[in-house]
């Protein structure tokens, strides 16, 4: 099942090469680019937090966004030691355009299908792996043992 995606995404990653190298990001710049516009209005600490690096690191980053202007710093007026941090309006469009071209390669995929029960298949797959998302994270073997 995994190597089916895998052999899929690599069919379908090149397609967003252009766009995305169009942004002119490091990989470190792109990922923290991402999880702010997919979290909304973040402060700084969680931010890192969920890149995995530290809080320094991640405020490096981000200052470096600000300056190409595809983040913005806000003030947390629930906290003022607190900086949050969220992606510009272009930023947001850019990403969006990205999005754009991966649902517009579905709408193609799923139009060259042979057949309604394929289509049917196909439908039936996401709603359940959809489903699966949204449901908390079963704990793993280490942590039922704690």
């Amino acid at each position: 099942m995994v190597e089916a995606y895998d052999r899929l995404h690599r069919l379908l990653a090149p397609m967003h090469a252009s766009d995305v190298l169009e942004l002119d990001l490091t990989i470190a710049q792109l990922k923290t680019l991402y999880v702010a516009a997919m979290a909304g209005p973040i402060r700084m600490s969680e931010l890192a937090v969920r890149l995995g690096t530290a809080v320094s690191t991640t405020s490096g980053v981000v200052d470096r966004l600000v300056q190409l202007d595809m983040l913005e710093r806000l003030d947390d007026s629930s906290d003022r030691r607190q900086v949050l941090v969220q992606a510009t309006p272009e930023a947001r469009q850019r990403l969006d355009r990205i999005n754009e071209l991966g649902r517009g390669r579905l709408r193609e995929l799923l139009a060259s299908l042979r057949d309604a029960d394929e289509l049917a298949t196909v439908e039936r797959a996401i709603k359940i792996l959809t489903d699966a998302a949204a449901r908390p994270p079963r704990p793993t073997d280490t942590e039922e043992r704690q």
